[in-house]
């Protein structure tokens, strides 16, 4: 067997369709796009249009609120952060902030905060300071020796 002796099963791909060359083509003078205005141009779609009859996204009625401006938390587990240390990436005597978290690799880039969540086991007694944690990821920092600092201005700056 030889390289140029190696092709595709038949059949099994098509060519494609070449719009616009000709009328014995069968898709050719309008190429499949009807005729005349903005839907026959390239690049344009009016999305949402029903004809005129009211859309779909307008009849139904607006329901809830939308936040211009959320927290966007780096959430971290805690099983995550013992990866980290067993792996000599964080300091056990440093405390734990975004800025060391980031060095290390546990999150890729700063965003409001860090919200630390308790999936994982946590061995390791750190020092944690960050925005935000869930209860179980406090108590299990607590039971492993460590403490956790909340702090106040991450979620005031965020405002």
């Amino acid at each position: 067997m030889k390289l140029n002796d190696i092709s595709d099963n038949p059949g099994s791909s098509k060519n494609r369709m070449r719009v616009g060359r000709g009328i014995g083509s069968g898709k050719g003078k309008t190429g499949g796009r009807g005729v005349k205005g903005q839907k026959a141009r390239t690049g344009v779609a009016v999305k949402g249009f029903e004809g005129g009859q009211m859309p779909l996204h307008r009849r139904l009625p607006k329901r809830g609120f939308h936040n211009p401006f959320p927290t966007d938390y780096n959430e971290v587990n805690l099983g995550r952060i013992q990866q980290a240390v067993e792996a000599g990436k964080l300091d056990v005597q440093a405390v734990v902030t975004q800025d060391a978290l980031l060095a290390a690799g546990v999150i890729s880039k700063p965003r409001d905060g860090v919200k630390i969540l308790g999936q994982g086991a946590l061995t390791a007694k750190l020092a944690f300071e960050v925005a935000a944690a869930s209860k179980g990821a406090i108590a299990a920092i607590e039971g492993a020796g460590g403490k956790v600092t909340l702090l106040a201005n991450a979620a005031a700056s965020a405002e």
